[in-house]
């Protein structure tokens, strides 16, 4: 599996971004593609993830009602919509995918789950 993330920038508190994540080599339909943030000095953080093929979604507490992850299924890409942004969202965020199921849908917080990540994108969110 190879992935490919962009879609980071610099924006101003409140503003938007759009990050996307294409993907390739897929073998199987039984998927989770994680949106993964990681800031200066800090561990890698979960943010969003999309379940493959139910469509699941999942959040953290954080980013709840501000974020949005869904996949178009034309471009095998998925995207995370990032609204009302504030600085403390500033991080390069990476994506990741990992194959299979696990015994709670919680396991997929953990960035030892994943196969295959993409290459960072930064996004900053001045004040």
């Amino acid at each position: 599996v190879q992935l490919q993330a962009c879609g980071g920038g610099l924006v101003h508190a409140g503003g938007s971004l759009r990050l996307s994540c294409a993907g390739s080599g897929f073998v199987s339909s039984n998927y989770v593609i994680g949106w993964f943030r990681q800031a200066p000095g800090k561990g890698r953080e979960g943010v969003s993830f999309f379940y493959s093929p139910s469509g699941r979604t999942d959040y953290v507490d954080s980013v709840k009602s501000r974020f949005a992850i869904y996949r178009d299924n034309s471009e095998n890409t998925v995207y995370l919509l990032m609204n009302s942004l504030r600085p403390e969202d500033t991080a390069v965020y990476f994506c990741a995918a990992a194959a299979g199921k696990r015994a709670s849908y919680t396991d997929f917080r953990n960035p030892g789950e994943y196969e295959a990540w993409g290459q960072g994108t930064l996004v900053t969110v001045s004040s």
